[in-house]
């Protein structure tokens, strides 16, 4: 890092003389150890290929590695956001030892590398997870049991003391009566046995199984040389019998004591087992056991955690969890130890300097974000040794944050957000918002559809509240009737009415989550709590208005007293970390997929019913965030969009087509009618609402090659996924085989059909180009405005992927080596003759990825300009995305063309030479050196003809000289 951008940063984070490592571009790596991949073949991209990518990273002008979750996760992850041990790297991954072989591979080309961190939750499933392990075995009793968010005496007293694993396939009674429980011995350690699952099983209650073994043992075996075996069985029985008990309020020594007392019993009781006449009368004891449901049923009974049929996880879960997925514990990293723990490996790899920089997953649901992230810079502070001041930034770290419009990022200490707003800012900029009503309209007429997006949202997050996160509203509506059961004003409020009022809340809130404090609350978290208020009271006439009262004096601590406020703020965290989970899967993961007007807007960070961006409002924000956040993220990809930049690129050209689109949906339409189906209640399948999104995907993945060997099946996962997070024709939680066999059928019917597939070939002809031109001027615009840009894997060549797995496909490195290696050559000798070549060759990526290594090679050049420049918007008319960057005598100018079939009125593919008649730019005089062509032009007049500027290739990037 220069020493202009070190002293900037320093001054902004008011600590000296450290400052991080800020990056200058990141390029996003997802790891994996093996993984099957649809097409059956077996995959991975570990630590040591991801050191075969650094070169050409390098060369291609990346500065710093960004990976995805590098700690020990459940076998077989294919993303690693399901950490089962933060204090470890991933085996599966290389191991800290293959960690440290990337970091010198990076470093020895000038690279660092900053990873994403994962402090909300872990993965529990398959018993991979030691420390979840360890509370179902000794529960209350466990060594960590503080890690977790488990509600120990929820409203069911039958969880009293207990943790619910929903995690049976039909009901326990039956199950149990099939004999698809068993106790089983591995060694020394009983385990309760469900398929491939084995479940701890407490060592308290495994005394009456070891007495039943001696009494058998001495049965089977009463010979003198057994006699100190059975003896010993007898001790292990009469010792884990006296163990403390799970509920008794145990002191942090004495759940270390019990610890170290089961690991005796088990040792003990391994080398018993290796007797044959014990290990027989343990095994005859066990045989018994699971013959007997009623003796295995009590068994199951005393455990510390209950079995319980999947399906009831939505209303009785009684540990916090990620969303509402049941194998993804949430933790309380607010707890001290907690943190310490979990950081403990990161903190090292920071101070060695394997790590410079975070990325923070998922931080709107920590119970406190700003006392998190503030822990974290003093740590890291302390771990490298340098001096820390309040409001500190002595790490680069970023936090995975969406901001609703007109949503500003709190003052945390950290560097900005993971990108998403950027994401939504730009996608929006493609969009031709004059054509809103008449899109809208082709909307309801296909799909029938009358609700605006703003409806079928509150729908969403209400369906998610009772359904899906059900058990999360039933425990704070719990806990908000303690409190009002503790205030005269309020007691007489029923738990149902409670419950209702915190539903309808939650629906109306604008924003994902407040931040509300003990000790205050962001701006603007009154205005945002007021809001929702006003809205669910005037959407719930019915309800006592003194209800919605009192749960805006909770929210925002207006209390009688100190005890009070105190109560009030530990509820108002809860609710803080429910509204996020809420938001998200009302929105991201259920919304998203029901209301499809214009798919381009549907992703994440965005808002469907905002149609566009205008420039003005774009450079307003890229300022703002230039003057604030400089070392933000800018991304246009990552692993959990709905669908590839240039997906949503070529979807976003519709909008400046509607006669054209509506002519297209209707002649599809008409082919579809002879794949849909009847179901057996008279419904057709699938939807209309399903069609067009499958109309609109199929058009935005088309292939620039034309290959279309795995499309089929390509559309029909992401559709299957679409239907099922739509929850309205089928879902995750119950399928419905017959619709889902339906929008199977549709799909590859019309794929085979030569109708469907040649009219998709001539509108994707027509439209192909105006697609690229936006993911062109796109990625000029993320690799050169104010910020960090992140180019998401593979991204810096067409990315027309759909969601997830289909995003995170493997990358053909080998091919944008040689690519960028031919491009290189060529740019040296010829770089107009090059730009035209892949001008003419769009179709294989080239000219994406020239547009790519050009900028990141000029911010290389150009750190200060590029790091720390002012941000100047220019006006080039409707059609052009125009704006300076200005760093001393430094300026560099970004000409990124946007609604070229508007301008072009589709009668050239792309915006290029005289299509710009007589518009001008205004720029400072002097004489300019183009980056992609290599031309040279003199401004006199302060104006350059834009004919001539964008004459030979679609997108400009201006060095003045």
């Amino acid at each position: 890092m220069t020493a202009a951008l070190t002293e900037a940063a320093g001054a902004q984070a008011q600590i000296a003389p450290h400052t991080p490592q800020i990056p200058r571009a990141t390029y996003r790596l997802q790891l994996h150890g093996p993984i099957t991949l649809p097409s059956g073949k077996t995959a991975r991209f570990d630590f040591r290929d991801a050191a075969r990518a650094v070169p050409y990273l390098a060369r291609l002008g990346i500065s710093t590695l960004y990976l995805s979750p590098i700690w020990q996760a459940a076998p077989g992850s294919s993303h690693g956001y399901d950490a089962t041990d933060h204090s470890r790297v991933s085996d599966e991954l290389g191991g800290e030892k293959g960690l440290r072989k990337l970091w010198q591979t990076a470093k020895a080309q000038g690279m660092t590398i900053i990873a994403d961190f994962v402090p909300n939750h872990m993965g529990i499933a398959g018993g991979h997870n030691p420390y979840w392990e360890d509370v179902l075995r000794h529960g209350q009793a466990s060594r960590y049991a503080h890690f977790f968010d488990i509600s120990w005496e929820p409203l069911k007293r039958a969880l009293s003391g207990k943790v619910l694993l929903p995690v049976l396939g039909d009901q326990y009674g039956r199950v149990l009566e099939r004999g698809e429980l068993q106790v089983v011995r591995i060694g020394g350690a009983l385990g309760l046995r469900y398929f491939e699952r084995t479940f701890p099983l407490s060592p308290r209650q495994n005394a009456p199984i070891l007495t039943r073994a001696w009494t058998l043992a001495s049965q089977l075996d009463a010979s003198p040389q057994n006699e100190e075996a059975r003896a010993d069985l007898a001790s292990l029985a009469l010792q884990a019998a006296h163990l403390p008990r799970s509920q008794d309020n145990l002191t942090s020594e004495d759940k270390q004591s019990r610890a170290r007392e089961t690991a005796v019993i088990e040792r003990r009781l391994s080398r018993l087992a290796e007797i044959p006449a014990i290990a027989a009368a343990l095994d005859t004891a066990l045989s018994e056991l699971n013959a007997d449901p009623t003796r295995l049923d009590q068994l199951i009974t005393e455990q510390n955690y209950r079995l319980s049929y999947w399906k009831v996880a939505s209303e009785q879960i009684n540990y916090r969890r990620f969303f509402d997925i049941n194998d993804l514990a949430a933790l309380r990293i607010e707890d001290p130890r907690v943190f310490e723990w979990a950081h403990s490996k990161l903190f090292e790899l920071i101070k060695e300097g394997v790590i410079a920089g975070v990325r923070l997953d998922h931080t709107d649901g920590l119970y406190d974000p700003a006392g998190y992230f503030q822990t974290l810079q003093e740590r890291a502070a302390e771990v490298l040794g340098v001096p820390y001041a309040a409001g500190g930034r002595p790490l680069y770290v970023l936090a995975e944050k969406i901001l609703e419009p007109g949503e500003r990022l709190p003052n945390w200490p950290i560097y900005g957000t993971t990108g998403y707003d950027f994401l939504a800012q730009l996608g929006g900029v493609f969009v031709e918002s004059g054509n809103e009503e008449e899109i809208s309209g082709i909307y309801r007429r296909f799909t029938g559809d009358r609700k605006s997006y703003g409806q079928t949202l509150h729908d969403t997050k209400e369906f998610i509240q009772r359904v899906s996160l059900a058990s999360e509203v039933n425990v704070l509506a719990e806990h908000l009737e303690r409190l009002a059961e503790a205030d005269l004003r309020w007691r007489d409020f029923t738990l149902s009415s409670l419950r209702e009022v915190l539903r309808e809340v939650i629906a109306a809130f604008p924003v994902y989550r407040t931040y509300v404090r003990l000790d205050g609350r962001e701006g603007g978290d009154d205005a945002k709590i007021n809001h929702a208020i006003t809205d669910a009271r005037k959407l719930n006439r019915e309800l006592d208005g003194s209800l919605f009262d009192f749960l805006k004096a909770v929210l925002t601590l207006d209390a009688p007293d100190l005890e009070s406020r105190e109560r009030y703020a530990e509820f108002a965290f809860k609710f803080q970390q429910l509204t996020g989970p809420v938001t998200a899967k009302g929105a991201e993961d259920t919304a998203f997929y029901r209301y499809g007007r214009l798919l381009c807007l549907n992703e994440v960070g965005g808002d469907p019913a905002i149609f566009g961006t205008p420039p003005r409002t774009f450079h307003a924000q890229a300022r703002e965030r230039g003057e604030k956040w400089p070392h933000a993220m800018l991304s246009t990809s990552t692993h959990d969009t709905k669908r590839g930049e240039g997906t949503r690129a070529r979807i976003a050209v519709l909008s400046e087509m509607p006669q054209t689109w509506a002519a297209y949906l209707s002649h599809w339409g008409k082919l579809a009618r002879a794949f849909e189906r009847e179901l057996p209640e008279g419904a057709r399948a699938p939807s209309s609402v399903d069609q067009m999104m499958f109309f609109q995907n199929v058009l935005g993945a088309w292939p620039l090659s034309g290959a279309l060997t795995d499309l089929p099946e390509r559309l029909s996962a992401a559709m299957l996924k679409s239907a099922r997070e739509a929850k309205q024709h089928t879902s995750w939680a119950a399928p419905d085989a017959a619709y889902e066999e339906a929008l199977d059928n549709l799909i590859r019917g019309l794929l085979a059909s030569s109708e469907f597939v040649d009219s998709v070939k001539i509108f994707h002809e027509q439209i192909s180009s105006y697609g690229a031109q936006n993911s062109l001027s796109a990625a000029l615009v993320r690799l050169t405005s104010p910020g960090v840009p992140d180019t998401y894997q593979g991204s810096e060549s067409w990315n027309q992927a759909l969601v997830d797995p289909d995003n995170r496909r493997p990358v053909d490195y080998a091919r944008l080596q040689a690519l960028l290696r031919r491009t290189e050559e060529r740019h040296a000798k010829d770089p107009l003759g090059l730009a035209a070549e892949l001008l003419r060759n769009y179709g294989n990526g080239g000219i994406k990825l020239l547009t790519t290594w050009v900028a990141l090679s000029e911010r290389r050049s150009n750190p200060e300009l590029f790091g720390l420049g002012n941000y100047h918007a220019l006006s080039g008319g409707k059609h052009l995305l125009a704006f300076s960057r200005q760093w001393g005598d430094q300026l560099a100018v970004t000409l990124a063309p946007r609604l070229t079939y508007s301008l072009t009125k589709g009668q050239t593919p792309w915006a290029l030479g005289e299509v710009w008649g007589s518009r001008t730019l205004a720029l400072p005089s002097g004489a300019y050196r183009s980056a992609m062509t290599g031309e040279r032009f003199r401004v006199r007049g302060d104006k350059i003809a834009l004919a001539k500027v964008l004459e030979f290739f679609p997108v400009a990037l201006l060095i003045r000289e």
